[in-house]
């Protein structure tokens, strides 16, 4: 087991400022999308075997012309398959604090744009989401970039300690809606911090109404829960399909306006 570890740290030495190409699959039109596996070496391996359940739920969530905002977007392996599933008529607001992972998305947008690839333009908000407007600090990870943030919340195990502090803006989702269509569409992976997040989107949960994607720690199952069930909002789990009706949030948690959940 001792091995197992210095081999994998080794790996994540070996990965620092690692930039690979790749293509989603077929049905998401092989859009390119530059990946690093500083973010967590799955990224080695290729897009599929990073995270399935987000290709799932972009399969099943986002349609042509759809409005998508990826909130703690990583590299954008959500942002980007959600583009090529709404089609030029759609758009897709990528919002993630690293500065590097930031930069990654921008640069797969820019090459879609650029080829002109049927798929939806992406917006790149190099910031964080939270409850309130302010400066904050992003912790980035001793180990995979994924688990990536805010100084002050315990974030997850898996983040191994912090490299250095990075300042980046903080901003509320509401605000959010004065410069930018509102989704349709809300994925938030925010590393523990959603119930803030949530709290920062009152107006938009109440008007806009988006379907929501939310990674959900189990200490905040509680507050996300009564967040969304006081918005009329019913909960499923995600992580199975059919999704089953649930009344505290999962890990990964679908919640969909209780006037569209029949």
């Amino acid at each position: 087991m001792m091995f197992g570890r210095q081999l994998r740290r080794l790996a994540e030495g070996f990965s620092r400022g690692v930039v690979l190409r790749r293509h989603l699959p077929g049905d998401f039109q092989r859009l390119p999308l530059y990946v690093t596996p500083e973010a967590g070496l799955r990224h080695w391996a290729g897009v599929s075997g990073v995270d399935g359940h987000l290709l799932r739920m972009a399969r099943e969530l986002v349609r042509p012309g759809s409005v998508v905002w990826d909130v703690g977007a990583n590299v954008g392996l959500f942002a980007l398959s959600a583009a090529a599933r709404a089609t030029p008529s759609g758009f897709v607001l990528a919002i993630e604090p690293d500065i590097w992972l930031s930069h990654l998305i921008d640069r797969s947008s820019r090459e879609i744009a650029q080829k002109k690839l049927a798929a939806a333009p992406v917006r790149v908000l190099c910031a964080s989401a939270s409850n309130r407007l302010g400066v904050s600090e992003l912790e980035i990870a001793q180990r995979a970039r994924a688990s990536n943030h805010l100084h002050g919340i315990s974030g997850s195990t898996q983040a191994g300690g912090h490299r250095y502090l990075q300042p980046t803006v903080s901003v509320t989702l509401d605000s959010l809606l004065d410069f930018f269509a509102a989704p349709n569409v809300l994925k938030i992976d925010v590393e523990s911090h959603e119930a803030e997040v949530l709290r920062g989107a009152v107006r938009l949960l109440e008007n806009a109404r988006p379907v929501i994607l939310c990674e959900v720690d189990p200490k905040n199952a509680d507050a996300v829960s009564k967040l969304l069930h006081e918005r009329n909002y019913q909960l499923f789990g995600a992580g199975e399909d059919p999704h089953p009706l649930i009344q505290r949030a999962w890990w990964n948690t679908l919640a969909v306006p209780g006037e569209n959940a029949a």
